[in-house]
């Protein structure tokens, strides 16, 4: 049996469903209710993990400041801060984004010749967590985070990243945020990326709780596995 850790889904989408408008631009739509919201997310787990085009929109990530949520991590006994992973295969990443003076654990998931262009120089990451194959093994990966200690892991985006996670089922549950506006288009992304699904391959999803506050809805929906 494959152990891994649990992973969410954390993402604010437009009420047509878009997590970013036509031209891929940091989608900065939410309010500062739903950052509060995705920070207290982010507190609740030992490892976020972005795409790397995700990295590549903000150039940033999102830090837990809070000071009852870091009390509340440090009474549990961790680190102030989860270690905030990248996912880039080519490894191909400006080391001038401010990410990477933040501070955050930082990690690279990538593969082993994606991993060559941080060996020489480690300044940046603090671990790399290699695949052993061309592309991401996440059968593997993730196996291998849970043997680090990596028990909860947060997911950010983007679509690609999340269709890769999905298709082998490794997500828990889902946090979406309804904002209101609309994007539409055919070229503004969604929340799952990749070629799609059929309607008999579906994803089932159990609705745990909805909360409205002003005018965005909090979903909260937990992945049925047959």
């Amino acid at each position: 049996m494959q152990l891994r850790p649990q992973i969410t889904v954390v993402l604010a989408m437009t009420a047509d469903g878009k997590i970013a408008d036509r031209d891929r631009s940091p989608a900065r739509f939410g309010s500062s209710i739903d950052k509060s919201h995705l920070e207290k997310q982010i507190a609740a787990v030992d490892a976020v993990i972005v795409g790397a085009n995700t990295l590549r929109a903000y150039g940033t990530t999102l830090s837990v400041t809070n000071p009852e949520l870091l009390a509340i991590r440090e009474k549990e006994g961790r680190r102030s801060q989860p270690i905030q992973i990248v996912c880039s295969t080519s490894g191909k990443l400006d080391r001038n984004y401010r990410f990477f003076s933040q501070p955050v654990p930082r990690g690279l998931l990538t593969t082993r010749e994606g991993a060559k262009l941080w060996r020489e120089n480690t300044e940046g990451f603090d671990r790399l967590i290699i695949s052993s194959s061309a592309t991401i093994n996440w059968t593997e990966i993730l196996n291998e985070l849970f043997r680090l200690g990596i028990k909860k892991i947060a997911v950010l985006g983007g679509g690609e990243l999340i269709a890769s996670l999905l298709e082998i089922d490794a997500i828990d549950d889902l946090w979406l945020t309804i904002c209101p506006l609309i994007f539409g288009g055919n070229n503004a992304p969604t929340p799952i990326g990749g070629i799609g699904l059929t309607a008999a391959q579906a994803k089932r999803l159990e609705l745990l709780e909805v909360d409205r506050i002003g005018e965005e809805v909090f979903l909260h929906y937990r992945r049925q596995i047959a």
